[in-house]
C-alpha cells in the first residue's frame, strides 16, 4: 500500500512539474524574443489615396501599397534613423504631404502614381533591406521609423486649405531657398527662404570640389562647345549674383552667364552655395549645403529637435504659414 501511494504522489508531481516548465520555458522565449517584434503600421481611414500605386523603376512592376506603408519605406531611405525622434516625425509628415500633393496634381508614370527613384520623386527600400542595411539595430530602428510614422498618421501640411508641394533637403547651408530661384516659375508663400542654426554640425554641411583648368573647360564643353575661358582674366570666372538664400545666382564662366543651378549640375557640386578659388592649375569650388535648399532641411529638422523644438514646431519653421491638418 505504501508503495502504490509513493507511486501516486510521484505521478501527480510530475503532472504539476511538467506545466510549470513548460510555462517557465515559455516565458523565457517570449522575453528572449521580445525586442524582435515589428510594430504595426497604424491603419487610418483616408478618404482618397490609403492605397498608391508604387512603381519600382529597376523592374518596371507597379505594386499597390498601402499610403503609410509607402511613407515608413521612403522616411527609411531618405533620413537617417538615428536622428531626433521629433525629425523623423516631421519628415514623415512632409513625406505624405508631398506623396499626396503629387499625386492630386498629376503623375509623371503611366499608369503609376509615384516612383521609387529619388532623383525623379522620392527614394524607397524594402523592409527585408531596411532591416539588413541597419543589422544588429535592424529591428529597433524600424519600430522607431514606425512609432513616427503613427505618431503622425494621417496628417498633412496645407496651406490655406490646399496640400502643399513639401520639398525637402539635407543640408540648407543655414539658410534655405526660395523656391523660383532653383525651378523658375512663380514664387509659393509657404517656400520661402528661412534660416536655421546648428546645421554646420553636420558631416553634409560643407564639400570641396576640384578641378584642373582643363578638366573644367572639358565639363563646360560637354554643354557649351562654343565655350571659352581666359585663365588669365581675373574676372573670367566670377559670381555675378546670389540669391535669397545666399545661393550663387548667377556666375561668369568665360564667355558664358550661368545659373548657380546650372553650374551645379554640370561640375556636380552638393549644393548652389559656393565660391570659387583659382590656385596655379586648380580651381576649387568651396560648397556649403547639400540638395537643392527648398523646403525642409533634415539636418535643420534634427538640430530644431536636439534644441526641444516639435516636429509641428520644425514644419511650421521651414514652411511659412502653414497648418497640420488631418488628411479627410
Amino acid at each position: 500500500m505504501r508503495k502504490i501511494i509513493i507511486y501516486i504522489a510521484l505521478v501527480i508531481g510530475i503532472c504539476f512539474i511538467i506545466p510549470i516548465f513548460l510555462t517557465v520555458k515559455f516565458k523565457v522565449k517570449e522575453v528572449a524574443t521580445e525586442n524582435k517584434i515589428i510594430l504595426d503600421i497604424e491603419k487610418y481611414a483616408y478618404s482618397d489615396f490609403g492605397t498608391i500605386r508604387l512603381l519600382h523603376k529597376n523592374t518596371s512592376e507597379i505594386e499597390e501599397v498601402p499610403l503609410d506603408e509607402y511613407v515608413t519605406a521612403v522616411v527609411s531611405a531618405e533620413i537617417p534613423v538615428d536622428y531626433d525622434i521629433e525629425a523623423i516625425k516631421a519628415q514623415s509628415v512632409a513625406t505624405r504631404t508631398y506623396t499626396i500633393y503629387k499625386i492630386i496634381h498629376g503623375s509623371k508614370h503611366e499608369n503609376a502614381d509615384i516612383c521609387d527613384d529619388a532623383s525623379c520623386c522620392q527614394a524607397w527600400i524594402s523592409r527585408e533591406n531596411r532591416i539588413e542595411k541597419w543589422g544588429e539595430n535592424g529591428i529597433d530602428n524600424m519600430n522607431k521609423i514606425i512609432q513616427a510614422v503613427n505618431a503622425t498618421v494621417g496628417e498633412v501640411i496645407t496651406y490655406e486649405g490646399q496640400i502643399i508641394n513639401a520639398f525637402f533637403h539635407s543640408n540648407s547651408g543655414g539658410k534655405t531657398e526660395t523656391v523660383s530661384n532653383v525651378w523658375g516659375g512663380t514664387d509659393l508663400p509657404y517656400l520661402q527662404a528661412v534660416e536655421t542654426a546648428g546645421e554646420e554640425e553636420y558631416s553634409q554641411y560643407s564639400s570641396e570640389v576640384t578641378f584642373t583648368k582643363e578638366e573644367l573647360l572639358n565639363k563646360l564643353k560637354e554643354s557649351y562647345k562654343d565655350i571659352q575661358i581666359d585663365f588669365g582674366n581675373n574676372e573670367s570666372i566670377k559670381i555675378l549674383e546670389l540669391t535669397d538664400g545666399n545661393r550663387v545666382k548667377t556666375i561668369r564662366l568665360g564667355n558664358k552667364e550661368l545659373s548657380g543651378v546650372e553650374a551645379r549640375r554640370i561640375f556636380g557640386l552638393k549644393s548652389a552655395n559656393f565660391n570659387v578659388t583659382i590656385k596655379d592649375e586648380k580651381i576649387t569650388f568651396k560648397v556649403t549645403g547639400n540638395g537643392h535648399g527648398v523646403g525642409m532641411s533634415q539636418t535643420g529638422a534634427d538640430a530644431l529637435a536636439k534644441q526641444g523644438k516639435t516636429y509641428k514646431e520644425i514644419l511650421s519653421h521651414f514652411y511659412t504659414g502653414i497648418d497640420i491638418t488631418k488628411f479627410n
